[in-house]
């Protein structure tokens, strides 16, 4: 978009992403700018339903990575691309990007995690490989486009945009080594606490993957269920 002056914008509702009137590029591109929101309110249901330290750990870096970026913003101060109705933002400094930061951070733990852990019990499982590139892959190009909704939008700079998403990689490995390194042995005392058997707080390091395990035990309970309903109908 060459001029912004003659362009009006309309906001997207019950939120403050703007994008050009009468734009669908612009309006698609504004609603999956909303995506780190998305994904903590996800990270909130997960937690909530699953009790998962390693979800809990992973929600922690998030905050962490946030955290960072709000600091970096006010330490560099740099502004964002001018724009009339910019003041809007609540944060006028646009270095680094949290939306590429956050997304980048997301999507870098996510390929450490279907690499080194995300694996079934027999590697030779023939559709394993298609579902790590698919979760990979996916993650990848959400995290692009929601990079650049950034700049379509006019709320940053090609360089706020590159060096959020080289800040974010690099607290996403980093964090992923942390937790399998450092935090991940600890979860089987923390979950013989009091409070986590209240909580119903479980660690499920172990398990290769956790989604075959659930399935193939859920599927096994079902069937020794049936067979005994089968049973008691029977006598």
């Amino acid at each position: 978009m060459d001029s912004t002056d003659s362009v009006e914008w309309t906001p997207l509702t019950i939120t403050y992403v703007e994008y050009p009137k009468g734009d669908l590029v612009g309006k698609f591109l504004a609603l999956l700018s909303l995506t780190p929101f998305g994904v903590l309110i996800g990270f909130v249901t997960l937690i909530l339903f699953r009790r998962d330290l390693h979800t809990v750990t992973f929600f922690v870096g998030l905050i962490l990575n946030e955290m960072i970026n709000m600091t970096l913003k006010y330490i560099i101060q740099e502004p964002r691309p001018a724009r009339d109705h910019i003041d809007k933002v609540s944060v006028p400094y646009g270095m680094p990007s949290s939306h590429a930061q956050f997304m980048w951070f997301f999507s870098t733990y996510i390929l450490c995690f279907v690499v080194v852990r995300l694996r079934y019990n027999n590697s030779t499982y023939k559709y394993e490989s298609y579902w790590k590139g698919f979760i990979v892959l996916s993650s990848l190009l959400l995290t692009c486009i929601v990079s650049y909704s950034r700049i379509y939008l006019l709320y940053h700079t090609w360089n706020q945009i590159l060096y959020g998403a080289i800040i974010g990689s690099i607290l996403g490995t980093g964090w992923f080594i942390v937790t399998q390194l450092f935090l991940s042995p600890l979860f089987p005392l923390i979950t013989q606490w009091r409070i986590s058997e209240m909580l119903m707080i479980r660690d499920t390091t172990l398990i290769p993957n956790i989604l075959w395990f659930e399935y193939t035990h859920c599927r096994q309970e079902t069937r020794a269920r049936s067979r005994k309903l089968v049973s008691m109908k029977s006598q």
